[in-house]
């Protein structure tokens, strides 16, 4: 880093706000190690079930084994094999060779029989391998119930190789018929389904080892399948007038073939293909999309000239088998991508989801199965886990006590920092950046290190502030075990539970960088200097553009019966023309209601959107609504080649101002001459990146500056030309303010840049790379784009907790924007926690009461006032302060 010394440094933790991974294997439970416990626990002290009729699994003895092979229909041939690897790595020199001096001669080797000779066979140690020992090949002869010599020999020689089977198998055995193998055990053994089990071990409840995992799934719980949403993705109309995109509209198809084949399923079941596809019979459309089953239909065919006539009676298999299977079959990477838009990732039909294979999936402990524990919330987790206690013998307690208390403190700490409502199997990469840093937050706990440097980035998102308390008192901890902890926050509580506190400024961007203030609170509040200060004083407060004003709703947009994750079949209304907000405790469902189901479902019938909303029954008042946008934190660019004058359009004005100047239309130049991303104008040596990228191999790679134009990305004739005299290179470097000045005679770039301006990006450069600007400067330069457009007056805009690293003078700026955008007559949407964005909403929908499964209800909803009013609403109590 640029720094001239650095004194005191203790070892240090930076915990940020990336997402955990985007490893679909990784889970919150495999993140926290709770899932090791879990895998351990289970191993040693569950009780396995059989998959097939559920009962407890019991040992076999030899005997038992013997009797039930002999019992095999006659003239069944078996070998008896002896398993001595499953699934692992390795040569297992030392294994062969062993099996060889006790006296085997040959082995299945990853299902190649081979030869035990003087060597072993050589096997690659980077590879898993199975292994298992011939012990006999048997044939069962007529009549082995009786007490024929031929029989009698059969049965002693099966006992005998039985017997030797289990001592070399440790107590397991294989029987190959050929076209099936069955494993019989010592260990555990279903007498009713004929099944053996391999011994508990933790590898069979871990989803990522091959012991363990779904062997359709492999362990991830989903697979590609025909998703019905996707064929039928406007239920309110009707199949002629396009309710399925696999179908278009059948009333426009010139392809007898295919409308006369709808139209033959139509007839058998009486359905009238005019009416929408949510009224047309239930039978017609289980029919359609799954096949008729055993039922046959009369189907006729009728080529487009007339001249071919055909019928068939037959049974249909449905559009969601022939889509499954041309997906399969095709060999083209483009019919492969048209398919796919009908497909989604499904919950496994094998494991239902629950990842494990079927021994994994049917071991309970106290009563409970693994999947079951990892599909509840933390806090349920957390209950049921203290009660196990109780439920458990002396002899598996003395096992389990350690283990029980390992899960439990994992468990607190994650409640401890406002996690309460995840589940131990939600998958980490759908975890947000706040929920990821709380996560390893957590896991640093359970560490318990001490003398070290713990660096966090704003742990407060994404946390409603009834939570607020708990993650201040698991900072307090890790203070108070020695350690020291540097919170990087804009939250309130937060900074005045600080023992210090450092306020950078006084400006953004480069306006900032200086040491406004620093010392205790109390000390920062007191000086006139810091703008902070004022704010957390009460001197500065954000205020209601509309001076607290509640519009009244231009109309009404409803939807009804969503019902995505904890979401309870609500009908949540939004007025329209208005700033509505969406609050509750985390994981109340606000995300799930309107990021998951109402965008996405708004998306796709306003544009035709391959999106997949989450269930719901119907949207009502759409007439009322032109388009929909959801404007999120994510990077404007990914290149340092995007910047802000790139992504709102006033480059290609600026570009065409530079090439309307004298000594441009004397050399000929045209707009394009101004670009960095085409030849012509841009410095080649670094292709107008104005930087060159260096390959570190096993570290980052860098990026250094162009020696060649000295960072300004074009070449020097381009630089030539100047407008003011400025060259384009000198205008990309300006800021907003300054480029207003300079370009206030044209109105088209001076009323893009206003946006710029009236959204509090005074300070950034139009030039400056995408990859510097954080969350909020990202959202508030797309929230200028909006602004620059036309209005139409019937959008409605979408944001996700938007004061997300927002100081209180940007959520000032932040809000002016938002009323801006309601006063043109849309409609803004807006989740958050923030109180000062919620007091100033003309409607408030709040969900919970709680998070995770005793959430996904609307718990009040209307004015902040009649919010404020409601007991049950945590939002509202926090609220009724604000508004007093």
């Amino acid at each position: 880093p640029r720094v001239d010394q650095i004194t005191g440094l203790s070892p240090a933790i930076a915990i940020e706000q990336k997402t955990v991974g985007k490893n679909p294997r990784s889970t919150v439970g495999t993140v926290t190690e709770v899932m090791d416990y879990l895998r351990v626990l289970y191993a040693r002290v569950g009780t396995p079930h059989c998959p097939q009729c559920g009962r407890g699994v019991q040992p076999q003895t030899a005997q038992q084994i013997t009797a039930q092979l002999a019992a095999l229909p006659p003239g069944t041939r078996f070998q008896l094999l002896a398993p001595l690897v499953r699934n692992r790595k390795g040569t297992h020199a030392d294994l062969l060779q062993q099996a060889r001096r006790d006296g085997f001669t040959r082995a299945l080797i990853d299902g190649q029989l081979v030869e035990l000779g003087t060597r072993p066979p050589a096997l690659a140690k980077t590879r898993p391998h199975t292994i298992a020992l011939v012990v006999d090949r048997l044939q069962v002869p007529a009549g082995s119930n009786g007490h024929t010599p031929q029989t009698t020999e059969f049965r002693q020689r099966l006992t005998d190789s039985v017997e030797t089977s289990l001592h070399a198998g440790q107590g397991v055995l294989t029987v190959d018929l050929g076209d099936q193998q069955l494993m019989l055990s010592e260990h555990n053994a279903c007498p009713h389904c004929d099944l053996s089990f391999a011994p508990l071990t933790p590898q069979m409840f871990s989803f990522n080892a091959p012991a363990g995992m779904c062997p359709d799934c492999q362990g991830l719980g989903v697979q590609m399948q025909v998703d019905p949403q996707r064929v039928i993705t406007q239920p309110h109309l009707s199949l002629l007038d396009g309710a399925s995109p696999w179908y278009g509209e059948l009333r426009k198809k010139d392809s007898r073939w295919q409308v006369s084949a709808v139209h033959a399923v139509a007839n058998h079941y009486g359905a009238d293909l005019a009416l929408p596809w949510n009224e047309l019979p239930e039978r017609f459309r289980h029919a359609l999309l799954y096949g008729s089953g055993d039922e046959t239909i009369s189907f006729t065919y009728e080529s487009g000239d007339g001249s071919f006539k055909g019928e068939s009676v037959r049974q249909t298999r449905g559009i969601i088998y022939h889509i499954n299977r041309l997906f399969r079959q095709t060999k083209s990477e483009g019919s492969r991508r048209y398919y796919a838009q009908f497909m989604n990732h499904l919950p496994c039909p094998t494991c239902q989801g629950e990842r494990l294979c079927a021994e994994g999936r049917f071991v309970t402990l106290g009563g409970r199965r693994l999947p079951e524990i990892t599909s509840y919330s933390i806090s349920d987790a957390h209950r049921w886990m203290a009660a196990l206690a109780g439920q458990l013998d002396d002899e598996q307690l003395t096992i389990a006590t350690e283990l029980i208390k390992e899960i439990q403190e994992r468990l607190q700490f994650m409640l401890n920092v406002g996690l309460h409502y995840l589940t131990l199997d939600r998958a980490a990469p759908t975890l947000s950046g706040g929920e990821s840093q709380r996560i390893r937050l957590a896991s640093q706990l359970g560490c318990g290190l001490v003398g070290v440097l713990y660096i966090l980035d704003e742990p407060s998102i994404g946390l409603h502030p009834r939570d607020h308390r708990a993650l201040l008192d698991t900072l307090l901890r890790l203070r108070d075990l020695g350690n020291t902890v540097v919170v990087i926050e804009h939250d309130a509580d937060t900074m005045l539970a600080a023992d210090w506190l450092l306020d950078l400024g006084p400006g953004p961007g480069v306006l900032g960088g200086d040491l406004v203030s620093g010392g205790p609170p109390a000390a920062v509040m007191a000086d006139p200097r810091s703008l902070t200060g004022r704010y957390l004083s009460g001197n500065l407060m954000v205020t209601a553009p509309n001076g607290r004003q509640r519009r009244a709703p231009q109309g009404w947009l409803t939807i009804r019966g969503a019902r995505l994750h904890n979401l309870q079949n609500i009908e949540a209304r939004f007025p329209l023309g208005t700033l509505t907000c969406v609050s509750g405790v985390s994981g109340s469902g606000k995300s799930s209601l309107v990021s998951k189901t109402l965008h996405p479902a708004l998306a796709r019938t306003l544009h035709g959107a391959q999106s997949s909303p989450g269930p719901y029954e119907a949207i009502e008042g759409l007439e009322q609504v032109d388009k929909v946008i959801h404007i999120t934190q994510d990077p404007i660019g990914r290149t340092p080649r995007s910047n802000p004058a790139t992504y709102v359009q006033v480059f290609n004005e600026i570009r065409q101002v530079f090439a309307s100047t004298p000594e441009a239309r004397a050399r000929g130049y045209k707009p394009g001459r101004f670009s960095f991303n085409t030849k012509g104008g841009r410095c080649e040596e670094c292709a107008g990146y104005g930087q060159k990228k260096v390959e570190m191999h096993f570290l980052p790679d860098v990026w250094v500056e162009c020696k060649a134009c000295g960072g300004h990305r074009f070449n020097r004739a381009t630089l030539e030309i100047s407008y003011k005299g400025y060259n384009i290179a000198q205008v990309l470097d300006m800021d907003v303010q300054e480029a207003l000045a300079l370009f206030a005679n044209h109105p088209k770039i001076a009323r893009i840049l206003q946006t710029l301006h009236d959204v509090g990006l005074d300070y950034i450069k139009l030039g400056q790379s995408a990859l510097t600007l954080s969350g909020g400067e990202a959202q508030r330069v797309k929230l200028a784009k909006e602004l620059s457009r036309a209005a139409t007056g019937r959008t409605i805009y979408i944001l996700d907790e938007p004061t997300t690293g927002l100081h209180f003078a940007d959520i000032q700026h932040l809000l002016d924007v938002l009323h801006r955008l309601v006063d043109a007559g849309n409609t803004v949407i807006v989740i958050e926690h923030n109180l000062d964005v919620l007091k100033t909403a003309d409607w408030l929908l709040d969900l919970g009461p709680e998070g995770g499964d005793r959430g996904g209800e609307i718990v009040a909803q209307g004015p902040p006032e009649q919010l404020a009013a409601c007991e049950r609403s945590y939002t509202g109590r926090f609220l009724r302060p604000l508004l007093a």
